[in-house]
């Protein structure tokens, strides 16, 4: 692989200007493209073959005007007013009828015929019924419910939204985090490399990167649903990974140009080491993301493969656009400037390139070898302690009660617990099949009105032999009672549905929610068997040793470990909630899956660049501590800037209204750092010095039928010194 990336960069950096066309071309191409298109990402998380999901289908079929999105929308008077008042219940009423002739509109309830009015008399509810599914709603139709509720707004009522679709339901991702991010991003490179060029270059391939396929999943989000985290978490990883494998291949470089090579010669000799790290770290993420279709979702689904996709330009960036951009750069990676960092960092790059055991992360490493049994005893038992709060882990989706209180679902959700209580916020619907007279459909509501926690029982609908009856739950969506009240009426199905002869489904957004949360659960383990097994393959045969992939997982599943327990801490037991803004609430129960996806991958990168460097100088020099120590050593300065840029974008994502990506950016920033630092520059230098020569071990047969694919780039050197392969330029010693 190694001579391949070779001629790759020789190309890249020979042919630099129309590699450099070729990328901006793709990304102008896909912004064209994503314009066009029009393209929305939406946050309905659906699955088929669950219950709630078949419910939905028999009432698009059966009962069409009640199979589409619904709409809440909360009427609340303050003061003395009441909603009942002569004048106040003319507006509202008005404005629903305004409501009522908007497109895509099926049916509008208002407060006084359902009785949807509080014993205070200060708060009503009214139902819009859309035809189409939330994802189809228009945002212009949307709007104009906005419109015609206005004049309510003015006569002195406050109203506000929730349902499966409203008005400004749409996550719209702000982009100050990104903005934030890559400052600090700058920051930290100008620290690592001193030079105006070097900081800029990894940050200028992410971003176009990051614009190609934004764009490009925008587009496709036109014909496909596409959840808004899938954008959020593409956009993380692709602007981390980016600048991360930038990072890896500019500093070999770097450190090449200060031992003397030419730009031409340096190059394609940087790429041909540390490229082969960088393609077995973004394959391996790539592998953990495309995991996510096992599990059969089709929302993770496609989150994962927006993702892998991200990351594969990423990967492809940093293998052909980088390149290209250091030829035109030459020199001025290794340029320092003279302001206050770039003085120290010279003489810290220089001093590391030629005696690479002389850096503070070189005297860590030392540290670690030496004190091996403490620091791994250590390690793990703050990594345990921080695990312990993932033993009450409880998964869910977020419901306006997890939004922040300046939100209108919010609101929404707060006025409907104070009126109504907080079962009002997650009915249930109750799809009645093969009904032969109206007399079943009224003896299946009477046996579900005794059901226990069930606060109100309402037919809404028959047509086609098939009824909707609404079921308010004493307790609010994402309550354990309320979960165990729908698996209790799955479970009593028989017997609520008597001698009738029906059947009931049990559907709504409060039960697909729980399908979703009980489905994601159910999937963990299959999706963990399928990374971690293909990952250990790809491993294997990078470091031909089973040893290597082996001590990678575990302390994998150590970092995971400790980031969902301290995920669990702040967003569950609200730990920090006024510092993060943040109002408790279960886990996303989609959160373990992509966690477990994306910090596997991401830990599979500073496990690949540390030990490939210790199987370099391992391979040179033979002796397995020492090499532990220098690679460890060199590697860590490069590993703590790419581990922080990452740490830092994903921390920027936690500055937004949305919980969902809060508590994703919180996860993924603790991972990241709790796995590159404890886990990769710490524990893992701690156990190569305890297993010592056996970690390289590979019994002969595997030599023999296992090609090498030279990660640490020895042959590619070999090959250069026999004349095999033309260098690409002359040394300038």
């Amino acid at each position: 692989m190694s001579s391949y990336l070779y001629r790759l960069a020789q190309f890249a950096f020979r042919r630099r200007r129309l590699v450099l066309v070729l990328w901006l071309a793709a990304a102008i191409a896909a912004v064209a493209v994503a314009r066009a298109s029009g393209g929305k990402t939406n946050d309905n998380f659906t699955i088929p073959g669950t219950e709630a999901q078949n419910a939905s289908n028999v009432l698009k079929t059966e009962l069409p005007a009640f199979g589409g999105g619904q709409t809440t929308i909360v009427f609340a008077t303050h003061g003395s007013a009441k909603v009942t008042d002569p004048a106040l219940k003319a507006a509202i009423e008005t404005g629903l009828g305004k409501v009522r002739t908007v497109p895509q509109v099926s049916n509008v309830l208002d407060p006084y015929r359902s009785g949807l009015v509080s014993p205070s008399g200060q708060i009503a509810l009214g139902q819009v019924q859309w035809t189409a599914q939330p994802a189809d709603v228009k945002d212009a139709n949307l709007d104009l419910v906005k419109d015609a509720m206005k004049p309510v707004q003015a006569a002195g009522v406050q109203v506000e939204y929730n349902g499966s679709v409203y008005p400004g339901w749409r996550v719209v991702v702000s982009e100050l985090p990104e903005l934030v991010g890559l400052i600090v991003a700058f920051i930290i490179l100008m620290i690592t490399f001193g030079a105006f060029a070097a900081a800029g270059m990894p940050i200028l391939g992410a971003i176009i990167g990051v614009i190609t396929t934004l764009m490009g999943v925008t587009a496709i989000a036109s014909v496909v649903t596409i959840a808004s985290a899938s954008t959020t978490v593409a956009l993380m990883l692709g602007l981390s990974c980016g600048i991360d494998y930038g990072v890896f291949i500019l500093y070999r470089h770097r450190t090449n140009l200060l031992n003397g090579m030419t730009p031409e010669e340096s190059v394609p000799m940087a790429m041909g080491t540390a490229g082969s790290s960088v393609v077995f770290a973004a394959l391996t993420v790539i592998i953990a993301l495309c995991g996510l279709t096992v599990v059969g979702i089709p929302f993770l689904t496609v989150m994962g493969l927006a993702a892998a996709a991200s990351v594969t330009v990423a990967l492809l960036i940093a293998l052909t656009f980088l390149p290209a951009m250091l030829g035109f750069a030459g020199l001025k990676v290794a340029t320092f400037t003279r302001l206050p960092p770039g003085k120290h960092v010279e003489r810290v790059a220089r001093k590391s390139a030629a005696d690479p055991g002389s850096p503070a992360g070189a005297r860590w490493a030392r540290f670690a070898v030496r004190r091996r049994i403490l620091v791994l005893v250590g390690g793990v038992a703050l990594l345990g302690v921080l695990a312990i709060p993932a033993l009450s882990i409880r998964l869910g989706l977020p419901s306006g009660a997890s939004k922040p209180t300046s939100n209108t679902q919010r609101k929404a959700y707060d006025l409907t617990t104070e009126g109504f209580g907080a079962g009002f916020n997650g009915a249930l619907l109750i799809v009645v099949q093969n009904v032969g007279q109206p007399s079943d459909t009224l003896r299946v509501a009477g046996a579900l009105a005794k059901e226990p926690d069930v606060e109100k029982v309402t037919p809404v609908a028959a047509m086609n032999g098939t009824s909707l009856i609404r079921l308010i739950p004493k307790s609010g969506p994402n309550a354990p009672s309320t979960t165990s009240l729908v698996h209790r009426l799955r479970h009593d199905r028989a017997s609520i549905e008597g001698t009738t002869g029906t059947h009931i489904l049990v559907g709504g957004t409060t039960a697909s929610n729980i399908d979703v949360s009980a489905k994601l659960s159910s999937a963990l383990p299959v999706f963990l068997v399928v990374v971690v097994g293909l990952a250990f393959i790809l491993l294997t045969f990078a470091f031909r040793t089973i040893l290597v992939p082996i001590k990678s997982i575990l302390g994998f599943l150590l970092s995971m470990a400790a980031a969902l327990g301290a995920s669990v801490a702040v967003f569950q037991w609200g730990w920090g909630r006024h510092i993060f803004g943040i109002t408790p609430s279960e886990t996303i129960s989609f959160l373990p899956l992509i966690m477990l996806a994306i910090i596997f991958g991401l830990s599979s990168d500073y496990e690949v660049f540390v030990v490939s460097r210790v199987k370099e100088d391992y391979t040179k020099n033979g002796n397995a501590r020492r090499a532990v120590e220098r690679g460890t050593g060199v590697s860590a300065r490069v590993v703590t800037a790419a581990a922080l840029i990452m740490f830092f974008i994903f921390v920027a994502f936690m500055f937004t209204n949305d919980p969902t990506i809060k508590a994703i950016g919180f996860s993924f920033a603790a991972g990241v750092f709790l796995d590159a630092f404890v886990v990769r520059l710490t524990l893992v230098p701690a156990v190569m010095a305890i297993v010592g020569a056996r970690l390289w071990y590979h019994p002969r047969w595997f030599s023999r039928h296992i090609p090498d694919p030279d990660i640490e780039g020895r042959r590619l050197e070999d090959d250069l010194a026999t004349g095999k392969l033309p260098r690409a330029g002359t040394s300038i010693r």
